[in-house]
């Protein structure tokens, strides 16, 4: 396992410093950001993406189902001497949410999750009427798509695109390097929920969401933080071809607000 994924401190300040040199800037594209925005992130883990925000005076709401990563969130909050409030909770349970807020985050977290039409869909409750919603996930085929940084054995966790072999093959070989049968569950887990460029879009079309910008990376804008590799887009020629591009991207980045009369968004494929 990479020791960023034992040292949640170091997670939670890597994942703020991206957020503040790269987040913000991006979505500044689309919204200004102000004092007194209400901004939400949806599967927060430990708040490290809603500190900057935090810091421009934002009200700042995150949500997660981990109670444990909930708590490192107040936690480290509190040493930053920042205000946030943090739910352990599924979000779709949160009625008083409605409508509320300017900028929704979904970092890495559409790819964990098994009925992405549902979520897509139900994000445009909590949105206010001029709201974004921020969308970044690994392209399933990436290198690291699957994950597996967060395998114990060394090797495994640094080893790319081992995670495409079939799944019977894929749970011997995380067997083999000894994982245990709950990362060896979550792991197949990942794999059932993967998360393809294709798909993701194919699931926006019928929903009441349009995309204002997509944006693919060869070099993860994180990248910089986690490894001092400065980000990179991916060529557009070959972000234009469907499947081979996911192979490429480590991140895609879109910007959705919810869908007004004049229609627009991505061209299929």
């Amino acid at each position: 396992m990479q020791e960023r994924q034992t040292d949640r401190a170091r997670y939670f300040r890597e994942l703020a410093l991206t957020s503040e040199r790269y987040f913000i800037p991006y979505l500044s594209s689309f919204k200004r950001i102000e004092r007194g925005m209400n901004v939400l992130e949806i599967g927060c883990g430990e708040g490290g993406n809603l500190l900057p925000f935090a810091r421009l005076g934002c009200r700042t709401v995150g949500v997660d189902l981990a109670d444990n990563k909930i708590a490192n969130a107040r936690r480290f909050f509190a040493g930053e001497g920042a205000e946030g409030t943090f739910i352990a909770s599924d979000i779709f349970k949160i009625k008083e949410f409605e409508s509320s807020f300017d900028i929704i985050i979904c970092h890495d977290v559409l790819e964990h999750i098994g009925d992405k039409a549902r979520f897509l869909s139900d994000l445009s409750r909590y949105l206010s009427p001029d709201g974004i919603v921020f969308i970044a996930f690994p392209a399933w085929q990436m290198p690291f798509g699957g994950h597996q940084q967060i395998c114990r054995n060394r090797l495994l966790s640094h080893l790319p695109f081992f995670h495409l072999l079939p799944k019977g093959l894929y749970r011997l070989v995380l067997k083999a390097g000894g994982e245990e049968d709950y990362r060896i569950e979550e792991l197949l887990e990942i794999k059932d929920t993967r998360l393809p460029v294709e798909l993701f879009e194919r699931l926006l079309r019928p929903l009441p969401l349009e995309v204002l910008d997509r944006r693919l990376y060869l070099v993860n804008p994180h990248y910089e933080a986690k490894f001092g590799l400065r980000p990179r887009l991916l060529p557009q020629p070959l972000a234009s071809v469907p499947y081979l591009r996911d192979f490429f991207s480590t991140s895609c980045f879109y910007v959705l607000r919810c869908r007004h009369e004049a229609d627009s968004g991505l061209a299929d494929g």
